[in-house]
């Protein structure tokens, strides 16, 4: 049969339900079937213009490289699964589209959900997932047992953990630099000239809440300042609760003069309450907010990237599924103070 029919009978069957392989697009440019699977995978060894002849034949064929399959040969699923705290929180946005990024760029599908801050919801979820056969797992910690990790792990799911670090196991984890970024939010707030900063942070069983809290003693320490037990506040972020210890901390004979709040949601309560308030008092947040450089004044932050967390720990799963890693490590990473104004303001007393 002519080489012409040949195409044409390629073409028709690819029309009606049989799916061009290597071998059809070898045979279209008229190279070996080594030469397209390094196309394809975008290995070196092939030349600029054999590369253009392949990826012709690519198009004109439609074909698809059959990641399913791939993935399968190598015993796995071709899934990752994600565990967040709250899917609403404006900050687990830009970390869930980077791990799902690079979930995409290795060929994976991400599956996630939330567990609401709830350990039991974490385990429920975390199990769930690996019982759907997820290659790996990126989860950011609700509870502080995760030995109910451990057969999972052993089986041989990849497992990361983000913002907060595994309890009672050793696992990897991608962490921010909590401690260091509050020592600076409030190292900051004294090189204005504050005195009597108040603290309100989340729950301090959280990990995070808990190394915020620590480097702002850290740093009122380091200025010689006491804190005194009513210029802190942990608990539950609900406004509510976040309105109430403000407000006790600006009103007293000796009220505070700024505030240090622990992650966002306690910084967008605390900006409506001081809103309200007739006294001028400094703020730094942890965490940057939506619109936070069109407030007047502009809202000082301690950034944290929480894309390059989600980044940083999605490459760390696959290069583990990979077998590239040894032992699992705790990697930290930067803040960014941003001063936008009302960390700067002084005194007003």
């Amino acid at each position: 049969m002519p080489e012409t029919a040949r195409r044409t009978d390629r073409h028709s069957a690819t029309r009606y339900g049989n799916r061009p392989t290597m071998k059809d697009v070898a045979a279209r440019a008229g190279v070996g079937l080594k030469t397209v699977s390094r196309v394809v995978n975008g290995e070196p060894g092939v030349t600029p213009e054999t590369e253009q002849r392949v990826q012709e034949a690519i198009d004109a064929l439609g074909f698809r490289r059959n990641d399913s399959a791939r993935v399968l040969r190598k015993g796995r699923t071709a899934s990752i699964g994600l565990v967040l705290e709250d899917l609403a929180d404006p900050f687990y946005g830009p970390l869930s589209r980077a791990v799902e990024e690079v979930a995409r760029a290795h060929g994976a599908l991400l599956i996630n959900g939330s567990s609401a801050e709830d350990a039991e919801r974490e385990q429920e979820l975390g199990l769930a997932l690996c019982a759907r056969r997820v290659d790996g797992l990126v989860v950011i910690p609700a509870g502080d047992d995760h030995r109910y990790l451990e057969p999972e792990i052993r089986a041989g799911v990849a497992t990361v953990f983000v913002d907060r670090p595994a309890g009672r196991i050793d696992a990897d984890c991608v962490l921010s630099d909590n401690y260091g970024g509050a020592r600076t939010g409030v190292a900051h707030l004294i090189a204005h000239g504050h005195r009597r900063i108040g603290f309100i942070g989340d729950m301090p069983r959280i990990h995070t809440a808990a190394e915020r809290l620590r480097g702002y003693r850290a740093a009122m320490e380091d200025a010689g300042i006491s804190v005194a037990d009513a210029w802190m506040s942990l608990g539950v972020t609900v406004p509510e609760r976040v309105r109430t210890a403000a407000e006790e901390m600006l009103s007293g004979p000796e009220p505070v003069t700024a505030i240090f709040t622990g992650n966002n949601r306690v910084t967008v309560t605390v900006i409506r309450v001081l809103a309200e308030h007739s006294r001028q008092v400094a703020l730094v947040g942890f965490d940057d907010i939506e619109l936070a450089d069109l407030l007047r004044p502009g809202l000082t932050v301690v950034a944290q990237d929480s894309a390059a967390l989600g980044r940083t720990a999605a490459e760390r799963l696959f290069r583990r599924l990979d077998g590239i890693l040894a032992g699992p490590e705790r990697l930290e990473l930067p803040t960014r103070l941003i001063a936008r104004g009302s960390g700067e303001l002084p005194p007003a007393d």
